[in-house]
């Protein structure tokens, strides 16, 4: 094993041993990706997003979503155009190493970590409790651990069992959203009028009850319309056709999301639905809505009462927080592989198991998660939000950093073979990427939020310390994404070597 040193970082050069214990299986074609990018998305028009409502009224969360969607169009096109040209399992970390080299790309990896081990945690924490209303006998942690055993082993056992799972759970969720949507049509009980029903501060109209300012506030909520659509990019060594697959699952996943955005965010507010506060105070329609912790489940009540129609939607609307747990998990897995891999995180966490999957990186991010579900039930009321936030914050950070990276290697590497082509090219990344860090601002200027934006900020700085001190002089050569962008680097030093640094 040799060292090679290139500005602060130093590499090794491996046997192929070193690779063949760390290769992955294509299985996967592109509708069980388009599963694995909406189920990962799909428990946020469940909940989550309605609170924009609280933050910006309808018509602030309407225009929020508008924006916050164009940043998504946006960014599928740009990552659908990296995939194909850089079809590494490293996804987001792989994009912008080859843009802003080694601690670019490890930062970048950094946030995508935070947003994948953390979002499952909280995603289990609500499922604990929606399992102990139906069970209360079980105390809710059992239900945590069962889940992710459950999960975790099913990403281990393989990669086309994992997707065909997703496939089915995320087939149940989009289904129960589609009956809702139908539900909500045909019941008769739907009104235009409950959508403006907040009422306004000082001089502002009924459908901008908070002015422009509530829509600014209202952008972090819409993410979760769409928030993790951007893993299947992950998937880039698991694909049967990774060039054709990859563009085609986020282009028919995005515009499934948007459609169901759409009827959840119109459909949902206009209900009659009912909520009593603490104090007593009782909203209905938009109102409340923006105060209840499952919109589509009070939905379900309203129209057909609490009998056995609304129990067996209510248990089957559980797949859409299963999907997102199970998709995310295998996120979590792929982006803890890459950097194993290419030496960042310790390499031993990168060994794939006998079925091809990297069985180490999903047990240890499932050890994380576990022990965030436990900061969330006993840390204290304020844990689980700001938990949640930084995986939202994290994530928002990296939409910036990838479309920055698009339209660098657009400049800097017009010869790298692009199989697919964004029709949005530079300009559509230029929009994501401003949209992306207005979302940015957005997140930090709400006190909700700051927890969870001191948190990502802690955990940086103590991942790029660990950069700096330790894993910089471990890097590994071959690790595709490495060996990539290297390769590329060397190629414009014999072409230009008088502009480019040492």
């Amino acid at each position: 094993m040799s060292d090679n040193k290139r500005g602060i970082v130093r590499y090794e050069d491996v046997g192929d041993d070193y690779l063949e214990k760390r290769r992955l299986q294509r299985s996967a074609g592109w509708v069980l990706l388009w599963a694995l990018g909406v189920g990962a998305v799909i428990s946020g028009d469940f909940s989550g997003w309605n609170f924009g409502l609280a933050a910006g009224g309808f018509g602030g969360l309407a225009i929020g979503t508008f924006l916050m969607a164009a940043m998504y169009v946006c960014m599928v096109y740009s990552i659908a155009e990296l995939s194909a040209a850089l079809p590494h399992t490293g996804g987001f970390y792989s994009f912008t190493r080859n843009a802003f080299g080694p601690l670019g790309g490890f930062i970048c990896g950094v946030t995508d970590t935070i947003e994948y081990v953390i979002t499952p945690a909280v995603v289990v924490y609500f499922i604990g409790a929606y399992m102990q209303t139906l069970i209360p006998n079980v105390p809710v942690p059992v239900w945590w651990v069962l889940f992710y055993a459950i999960f975790v082993f099913i990403n281990i056992r393989g990669v086309e069992l994992t997707l065909k799972v997703g496939l089915v759970v995320t087939a149940i969720a989009a289904a129960v959203l589609l009956i809702f949507a139908l539900s909500v049509i045909f019941s008769g009980k739907f009104d235009g009028s409950l959508l403006f029903n907040i009422p306004p501060e000082a001089a502002n109209p009924n459908w901008l009850p908070f002015g422009w300012g509530g829509v600014f506030k209202s952008l972090p909520y819409a993410i979760w319309f769409y928030l993790a659509i951007e893993q299947l990019p992950l998937a880039a060594e698991e694909a049967h056709d990774t060039v054709r697959d990859i563009p085609k699952a986020l282009i028919w996943g995005i515009i499934t999301l948007l459609v169901l955005s759409l009827l959840v965010l119109v459909l949902n507010p206009g209900l009659p639905i009912q909520y009593t506060a603490a104090d007593g105070a009782t909203f209905t329609g938009a109102a409340a809505v923006g105060k209840t912790g499952a919109p589509i489940a009070d939905g379900f009540k309203t129209i057909f009462g609490d009998g056995l129609v609304f129990q067996i939607l209510t248990i089957a609307a559980l797949a859409g927080l299963i999907a997102s747990f199970h998709t995310i998990i295998y996120a979590a897995g792929r982006v803890l592989f890459a950097l194993s891999r290419a030496g960042y995180y310790p390499r031993w966490i990168s060994i794939v198991s006998r079925w091809h999957t990297p069985a180490i990186a999903l047990i240890l991010s499932a050890l994380v998660g576990l022990a965030c579900a436990f900061l969330i039930q006993f840390g204290g009321t304020t844990v689980g939000p700001a938990l949640l936030n930084m995986a939202v914050f994290g994530a928002v950070i990296s939409y910036a950093m990838v479309m920055i990276a698009y339209i660098k290697l657009k400049v800097d590497r017009p010869d790298l073979d692009r199989p697919y082509l964004s029709p949005l090219g530079i300009p559509g990344a230029a929009i994501g990427a401003v949209l992306s860090i207005v979302a940015l601002f957005a997140c930090f200027s709400d006190p909700a939020y700051q927890p969870g934006v001191w948190g990502v900020a802690i955990f940086l700085i103590a991942m790029v310390t660990y950069f700096l001190i330790y894993s910089r002089k471990k890097l590994v050569r071959r690790a595709p994404e490495e060996e990539n962008a290297l390769i590329a680097r060397a190629m414009q030093e014999i072409e230009q070597p008088e502009t480019l640094s040492k």
